[in-house]
């Protein structure tokens, strides 16, 4: 039997994080994770390969989509808090995990943090560091979105998000609408709670506790995440792989959706 469920479960401090299930009742479970400035239709491409096989969680990061947006600024500790929430309302005692950006990095975070929960990661597009220069990206768009609002951010979010030619590209039209949607729908305070979690991002040193399996897996023309960034990451976390999505930039499922799938279910299978 085939699940579709939603709901809600309150999470650190608790703020009401949305989720939604869909896949075979008795299959093993995947938790999705979105990332900043987006929410869990940021998955769709990838939704109807992953439930042939999974039964799929996914949630909106706190002060994104419909999820509540608590209090800024946020830290690892209460993303992954949420997830624990949702894991233990839902009855979920090991589950494989899969994030993008922000989501990445919550995904390292908890299976540092809980190791007997996470099967296998997948951690997309994201970095364990943020050194001056990423730190100071954060200050400009918080100082915008507070000057002008999070529609001061969509057009050169976009530019950063995505390569050239697909963003000129008409038949992408409704995808990207989508996108803006999801930045334009994104509550200031969770913007502005999130980027100031990114800025603290310090887990570099312990990528080397990591126990699960792990694919590390990047755009090839990412600048947030970039390939040398992820090798790195690499090459000090045991027992993991590393893929570069070609002709893709930050949101490499939405970019190469049909590549990006085929990277995870071969590492997850």
């Amino acid at each position: 039997m085939s699940l579709s469920v939603s709901g809600s479960v309150a999470g650190a401090g608790g703020a009401m994080i949305s989720y939604q299930i869909d896949g075979p009742q008795d299959a093993p479970w995947l938790i999705l994770s979105n990332s900043l400035a987006t929410d869990r239709r940021l998955w769709e491409p990838q939704m109807a390969g992953l439930t042939a096989s999974r039964r799929v969680l996914r949630y909106d990061t706190r002060g994104h989509g419909k999820s509540d947006p608590g209090q800024a600024p946020y830290s690892f500790d209460e993303l992954t808090d949420d997830v624990l929430a949702l894991c233990a309302a839902i009855g979920i005692q090991r589950a494989d995990f899969m994030g993008i950006s922000l989501g990445g990095m919550t995904g390292l975070a908890l299976a540092l943090r809980e190791p007997k929960l996470i099967g296998r990661l997948v951690c997309c597009d994201a970095r364990a560091d943020a050194p001056a220069p990423y730190q100071a990206i954060w200050d400009a768009n918080i100082a915008k979105l507070d000057e002008v609002g999070i529609g001061g951010l969509i057009d050169p979010t976009m530019q950063r998000w995505f390569t050239g030619p697909f963003l000129v590209d008409a038949e992408n039209a409704e995808l990207l609408d989508l996108v803006r949607q999801m930045i334009a729908s994104t509550s200031p305070v969770g913007y502005k709670g999130a980027a100031q979690c990114l800025q603290s991002l310090d887990l570099l040193k312990d990528l080397g506790q990591i126990e699960c399996p792990t694919l590390y897996a990047t755009g090839e023309n990412d600048m947030a995440a970039p390939v040398a960034v992820m090798e790195d990451m690499t090459s000090r976390t045991p027992n993991s792989v590393f893929k570069i999505v070609p002709d893709a930039a930050h949101l490499s499922n939405l970019e190469q959706p049909k590549t990006f799938l085929a990277i995870a279910q071969e590492f997850l299978k």
